[in-house]
Formats: C-alpha cells, structure tokens, sequence
C-alpha cells in the first residue's frame, strides 16, 4: 500500500510503503516521478520518500494519472492522511480560481481610486493604469503585459495595496537592475509609508535571518531565489504572501532552468499572484507556458492552448496607446571585407553541419555547443578581431589575412557613424551582444566620452563613476559624454534614455526578441513630445548570419504581437539597398530549434 502523508514541522509530503511494494508495477514510476521532480526530494529511508509539499501538489495531475493507471485507489491501494487529503482539496479549490477568473467583473474605477486615496496611495492612476488595474485586482491571479514606460510598477504596486489585507506581505522576484526602480515607486506611491524593499541576499545564513525578522516588503532575484528555494517557500507557506514575478519571461524555460524550477515551486502558496513583463513570448507562445503555470497551476496548457487561456487574465498597455511617435528604423547593409567574406564561408558550412547534428540529437550539450558556435558567427561578423584570441582556431592563417583587413565592415561604419553624430551634437547609444565589442567600442570613442554598460558592470550608487547607475547618470548629465555603449542582455530593462538620447546603433543582434525589444524601448518610451524623432540604425553584412536574424526576429515579433493583439510590437518593414551605402548568468543567442532550421536553410541556400 502506497501511503501520503503531510509533515507540518518542515511542510514536506512523505510516501511510504511496504518491502512487498517495491516489486508491485507501479512502484519504479511512481518513484521515478517523485525524484525527478524536484532536487528537494530523498530518499529519507528504505521505504520512504519525501519532497516538499508545494513540490508535489505540481505533480498533482501526473500522480493521479499514474495512479488511476495502476488501480491504486484511496482507502484500499492508496492511503492519504487526513491532513493531506484536507491540503489536496485546497489545491482541487484553486482549480476553480481560473474558472472564477474569467467570469469576474472588473472592480468599478471610482471604487478603486477612492480606496487607493484611502490608503494613501499618493500617484494618480492614469486612464490606461486604472483600467488595467481594475481588471488584475479582481482575479487571484493575473498578468500586466503593459510595454516599458506604461507604469507596470505602479499597476502592481496598486493592486497589492487594494487586494491586501494589512498583515499581508508582498514578495518580489525581479532582476537585480530592478531593484531600484522597485524602492522608488514604492515611495512615490505610497510616500507615508517611508519604507522601502527588504533584499534578500548574502547567502544562506543571512536570507535566513532577514526572513527570521518577517519585513512586509521583499525583493530576491530568480539567481537568488535558486539558491534558497526552501527558505522562500517555507516563508511564504508560513506568512500571508503575494508573490510578483518581475520580467516574468525570465521563466519561459518552465522546470528545465533551475532559476524557472524555483520561483514555479512558490506557485501553489501565495495568497495573489502578478507576472509583469512587455515581452512575454521572446521565442514562441511555449513561453507563456510557464508564465501560465505559475499564476494557475492546476489548469494544464500547451503551445496550441496557453495563448486562449492566458487571454482572460492579463491585461495590456501598448505603445499605440501611450501615444508614442513612430520609431524610424533604418537598415545599413554592407559587404564583407574579401578575406572575412572567405573565412566566413568557411566558419558557416562548420556551423551548418553541427547545426544537423543538433536537431538530430536534440540533446542539450549539442545545443549548447551550437549556442556557442553561431554566437561565434555573429561574433565574426561583428567584430573579427574577436576570435584573435581563440589559440585553436581552425583556420589561422585565414583568419590573420582577416585580421589584416582591420576592423570589420560593420565596426568601421559604427565608429565613424556615432562620430558623426556626436559632431551633431547626438548622444548616441551603441548596442552590441558581445562584451569585448561593447568595451573597445568604448576606448575607441573615449574622447566622446564614452561609457559602457554589461554584465560584468555592477549596481551601485548613482555617484560612483564606475557602477551601472553613475555610468547612466553621466550619459543623462554630462555633455561631454557623448555615447553609451551596452550589451541588451545587461541593460535592456530597467534602464531609461529617452529624455537625452534619441538614436541607436546596433552593431549586432541576436535571436533574442526580448533583448532586442527591450534594448529599443530604452530610447522609445512613454515620456517623449509627440514630435520628437527617433532613430534606430541596424547594422548588417549582406550574406551573412544577420540576415537570418532579421528574419527570425520579424517572425517572433510578429507572433507575439498576434498573441497579444498589439500591432504596436510589428517593426515597420525596412528596406535593403545596398547601393544606399555608400562606404551573462550565461550568453544566450536567443536559439531555438526554429532558428536552427531557419539557419541551416539559409546557409544551404547559399551553395546552391
């Protein structure tokens, strides 16, 4: 007889049995299934397995299942305690919170701005804030896929105060580059409060501690809260919580990701649930997936349903809305140099033929492997002197040729183009994905003054020269600091531009949609004059992996835009000419086995 019981002391479900079990069919699935879980489940003794409880009510669904397979049937097969058989009927009632989700009537806008002045809460709702509000605070869980500059902080921050009950506590999973912006809305909004977010960092030992002191207000990044995944969820168990996931697309990647495993296993113990992001599906509608989960875990969904089920439940801000004037985006196409243009067919049929590999394999190191590769490629592209320092090179003779050749087609024009505008009197932004392009791009153009921002540039105080926030701070204050140079993985969210800079240069892009959407909303956001014109320069080479990106990025933009039914997220069409021209955590290319495709058709096309 199989046996559930729940353990209140440490909030873990235990199953045991008996020695005769171990040869029963069902016994080799059922505890496959449990240790695959989740890292937190063990084999406690030789005939029982614990993991914690919010670990197996995910498994709810695939538990039964395999019960129902095997005829385990409760009271005879199958024993559950009365605790935890009070427990599963609580997780079978939130079953019915979706359901009760997309009948729930939006609170009356009146209602909810006099309760917010109430409270206290000083900003005043703008009509597309307090319209999106009014429909998040009336689910237990729900989403805000409102675009950067739309107020998605103060959205969220106004549905806490008016859901929350006062000995409720709010828990936020951010990225570390949100953190401020986190400590300044909740002071504007909420200013009589004089409070500001509890970070927990620092390791174990004190996360512990600062938990131990139980503050109302809390903020871990998804890096930190894989650390101590237990902790969190044990506190959240333990206290009436609400649990925001900032950037939520940061756990498209569902239980794969260590960092997505954990902020999933909170998914069954807040008592309200926000995800916040303006680019919920950076590859494909499989990454709201996780998204989805999280808010209603026990509605299961795929990539042919979660777009219809998400629907009812978040709500949206798009630019059109904001009122933003048009971004105008101009192509730059260029040749290769000779030697760089024979070297890269050579790097391209290598990469073709471990792209075949991947897809056949499917494995996750041949993947990574090819992640890894066509980062190189794009790398190349950008910026041959990158691979100067790669001792085993396959080609080095070819590559010294290359090198010979000086900086590349798409570097020469970037430096020389952000010259020019400097001139003009432009500050200008430079993007680019690779960190050793973003800090020489920096000391070729320091008599502009340049900074630059990436992964390796720590958060600090705006009056250090050296950090992230003092790097801004000279690029927003000082007229001599001409240019900013950036990797949109470290700096495209979380950072504001459009009042100082109104042309971009992109050097390089990835298959990241998220990146790349994010990155242009650092100068196009809500806040800019109705006349005011902005610039968005995207360096190619003609032939080359560029293109692929190009395309890919249009076909992801433009699912997501269908998806959230935001025509404002389609880039307007941009015209190649090329007689126009006249002279961390890890990287991630954005890859996926559609890009793969995609690349390899391109790169075969090319030798026909």
């Amino acid at each position: 007889m199989l046996s559930v019981d729940y353990r209140a002391i440490d909030r873990r479900a235990v199953l045991s049995w008996a020695t005769p079990d171990e040869s029963a069919p069902w016994f080799d699935v059922i505890k496959r299934l449990i240790l695959d879980s989740t890292e937190d489940a063990k084999q406690e003794a030789a005939l029982t397995i614990s993991l914690p409880w919010w670990n197996f009510i995910a498994l709810r669904n695939r538990f039964g299942e395999v019960c129902a397979g095997y005829k385990l049937l409760p009271g005879s097969t199958l024993g559950i305690s009365p605790e935890a058989a009070d427990l599963l009927r609580q997780s079978r009632r939130a079953t019915d919170g979706y359901q009760l989700a997309m009948q729930a009537q939006a609170v009356d806008e009146q209602q909810l701005r006099a309760k917010l002045r109430e409270l206290g809460f000083a900003r005043n709702l703008t009509e597309k804030q307090a319209r999106n509000v009014s429909r998040i605070a009336a689910l237990p869980a729900g989403a805000t896929f409102s675009v950067p500059g739309a107020g998605k902080t103060t959205e969220a921050l106004a549905t806490f105060f008016y859901r929350a009950s006062a000995d409720e506590r709010l828990l936020v999973i951010a990225p570390k580059n949100a953190f401020a912006a986190w400590d300044e809305q909740i002071k504007d909004c909420m200013p009589h409060l004089q409070t500001q977010f509890t970070r927990l960092r620092g390791g174990k030992e004190k996360i512990a501690k600062l938990l131990g002191d139980d503050p109302r207000w809390l903020l871990i990044t998804y890096q930190q809260l894989a650390r101590v995944p237990d902790l969190v969820a044990a506190h959240v168990a333990q206290h009436k919580t609400h649990v925001f996931l900032d950037e939520s697309h940061r756990i498209k990647s569902g239980v794969g990701k260590q960092t997505a495993r954990a902020a999933l296993g909170l998914a069954h113990l807040p008592v309200g649930k926000l995800i916040m992001s303006g680019t919920p599906m950076p590859q494909d509608a499989e990454d709201l997936i996780p998204q989805f989960a999280f808010l209603y875990p026990e509605i299961p969904s795929n990539k042919d349903t979660v777009v219809e089920l998400i629907k009812p439940v978040y709500v949206r801000t798009n630019k059109t809305e904001l009122g933003l004037p048009p971004v105008d985006r101009v192509m730059v196409p260029l040749p290769m140099a000779p030697m760089q243009s024979e070297l890269y067919k050579l790097m391209k049929f290598e990469v073709s033929r471990e792209g075949a590999t991947a897809l056949n394999t499917r494995s996750k190191q041949a993947f990574r492997s090819l992640g890894r590769s066509v980062a190189r490629l794009l790398q190349f592209v950008s910026n041959p002197a990158l691979l100067s320092s790669e001792i085993a090179f396959a080609h080095p003779d070819l590559l010294a040729g290359v090198l010979a050749e000086g900086d590349g087609p798409k570097l020469k024009y970037v430096l020389k183009r952000a010259r020019q505008l400097a001139r003009d009197g432009h500050k200008v932004l430079i993007w680019s994905s690779f960190v050793r392009n973003v800090e020489y791009i920096a000391q070729r153009l320091a008599d502009l003054g340049a900074v630059y921002i990436h992964g390796g540039v720590d958060a600090g105080d705006e009056d250090d020269d050296e950090t992230r926030e003092g790097k801004i701070k000279l690029f927003h204050d000082d007229p001599n600091v001409r240019i900013m140079v950036a990797n949109p993985a470290a700096a495209s969210e979380g950072v504001s531009l459009h009042r100082v800079c109104h042309h971009a240069l992109y050097l390089d892009r990835t298959f990241n949609a998220a990146h790349y959407l994010q990155s242009e909303d650092r100068i196009h956001r809500f806040g800019l004059p109705l006349d005011q014109k902005t610039t968005i320069e995207i360096v190619e080479c003609l032939d080359s992996v560029d293109e692929t990106v190009r395309m890919r990025l249009g076909l992801k933009i433009g699912a997501m835009a269908e998806a959230l039914e935001d025509s404002s997220l389609r880039p307007d069409p941009i015209a190649l000419d090329p007689n126009d021209i006249e002279d961390y955590e890890e990287y991630s290319t954005g890859l996926s086995s559609d890009d793969i495709e995609a690349l390899l058709k391109d790169f075969n096309r090319g030798q026909e």
